[in-house]
């Protein structure tokens, strides 16, 4: 008896860092059935792509693949697992904290956008966070280093933090912040692509910032032009 059963080919257009496989064509292949009564079961999908053949290795982790190459000069098997979006932030805190920033390069993306909310303009592109952080690095004590309070673990290209900086182990004044990391694959790793601080202000208005609000407020509802000025 003969079964025919799916396979998907794609073309090399549509090979992607992330490993997201897009615009599927199903086409088909035939298989010989077992002697016995019982179908044998099938093996896990197999996509080809690009001299590659990608094989789900029956992990529930969309991270996890197997590489097979076909190119006979290649190593004919190897396994690649993405590092996980919330690891790639700890390192990039760690290394900050290390003062070493050979080791934050590759965690930041050539085009990465950085916003710190004290500074009037974001910080576009990599060599312009690192030298901002080399600034920050400069100017202050290694004995203040930045302590993780929480981190979101649960998706693969979105990480919030909420932190605060320590003096030798022990907690900076108005030194606590949160912050916000975008991460994409790039080159076959994750790498930040946005990034955006938040820090606690020395001088805590209180209620009078609701005050401000409402006044702000009523002056746009009064003067509707003003927002154009915003």
């Amino acid at each position: 008896m003969i079964h025919t059963i799916p396979i998907f080919h794609f073309g090399p257009s549509h090979l992607k860092t992330d490993l997201h496989l897009p615009h599927l064509q199903a086409s088909t292949f035939t298989t010989a059935a077992s002697t016995s009564s019982n179908d044998a079961a099938l093996p896990n999908p197999t996509f080809h792509t690009c001299g590659l053949a990608l094989a789900s290795v029956g992990r529930q982790n969309n991270n996890w693949w197997k590489l097979r190459s076909n190119n006979p000069t290649a190593v004919a098997s190897s396994a690649v697992e993405l590092e996980s979006a919330s690891n790639v932030v700890r390192k990039f805190y760690d290394g900050i904290n290390r003062r070493d920033l050979a080791s934050v390069e590759d965690l930041v993306s050539l085009n990465c956008i950085y916003e710190d909310l004290v500074f009037p303009r974001p910080f576009i592109g990599r060599k312009a966070i690192l030298e901002f952080f080399k600034q920050f690095m400069d100017s202050i004590s290694t004995d203040l280093q930045f302590a993780i309070d929480d981190i979101s673990e649960e998706d693969a290209c979105a990480v919030g933090v909420t932190w605060h900086l320590d003096w030798k182990g022990k907690p900076f004044p108005f030194s606590k912040g949160c912050s916000f990391y975008r991460l994409d694959v790039v080159n076959g790793q994750r790498q930040i692509v946005y990034g955006r601080d938040c820090v606690e202000p020395a001088i805590k208005p209180g209620e009078t910032a609701l005050v401000i609000i409402r006044g702000v407020t009523w002056l746009l509802q009064k003067f509707p032009f003003l927002a154009d000025r915003l």
